[in-house]
């Protein structure tokens, strides 16, 4: 089957986004991992007892889902070139438990593939990786969104393959650079894995093309 996008295109539109609303995505992302390393840090005296532990760890997952889920939002309001918005999160809390379960589900599935001679969870991922995608702009539950991924990317496993090698070799890319690099990379590697969601999913009325990069 033809891949439906192109890897230069993806980037070329993603850095094209995120340059316009690189300091509010950063700066979310900073702020997050501010609050994330405090939480570790405040965590450290209560992780001598086995029930402060646990309200850490669930504290800190709480924390990462919705991140996860507003900073995707944010990341389609940046693709419709629009100002990301903080009430995203606010409005993306409905959505915690069916992410939370989604990815316990994903997880589980991956591990036994890669128990499988590691190509079939990588496969599998590959197949599985747009759930977050699917709930954030589609709103769909646990079982749908597992089959959203499914459906829209049979016969693109090949060039989501090639993607992935793309998008780690960027946020490498972003450690190397002293750090903070990882502030920019990781924004552009959101909004890439937000384009080529919905070049997947052929919404046209949200797609993009590449005449856009001569505006």
């Amino acid at each position: 089957m033809k891949p439906k996008f192109v890897i230069s295109e993806t980037f070329s539109v993603a850095w094209k986004r995120v340059k316009k609303q690189l300091w509010v995505l950063a700066g979310l992302l900073i702020g997050y991992s501010i609050l994330s390393f405090a939480l570790r840090a405040f965590a450290i005296p209560m992780q001598d007892s086995t029930a402060g532990t646990i309200i850490i760890s669930v504290v800190i997952i709480l924390l990462s889902v919705i991140f996860s889920l507003g900073y995707m939002r944010n990341i389609f309001q940046t693709l419709d070139d629009e100002e990301p918005r903080f009430s995203a999160y606010g409005e993306q809390a409905k959505n915690v438990v069916i992410y939370f379960l989604a990815s316990l589900i994903i997880g589980l599935i991956v591990f036994i593939g890669c128990l499988l001679f590691i190509i079939p969870g990588i496969y599998l991922a590959i197949r599985l990786q747009f759930v977050l995608a699917s709930i954030v702009e589609e709103n769909t539950g646990i079982i749908d969104s597992l089959r959203r991924s499914w459906e829209i990317t049979k016969g693109q496993t090949l060039p989501l393959f090639f993607l992935a090698l793309t998008m780690i070799g960027i946020i490498l890319l972003g450690f190397i650079l002293l750090g903070v690099g990882i502030f920019v990379a990781v924004p552009l590697v959101y909004t890439m894995y937000g384009y080529v969601f919905r070049k997947l999913n052929d919404t046209s009325n949200n797609d993009i093309t590449t005449n856009e990069l001569t505006i």
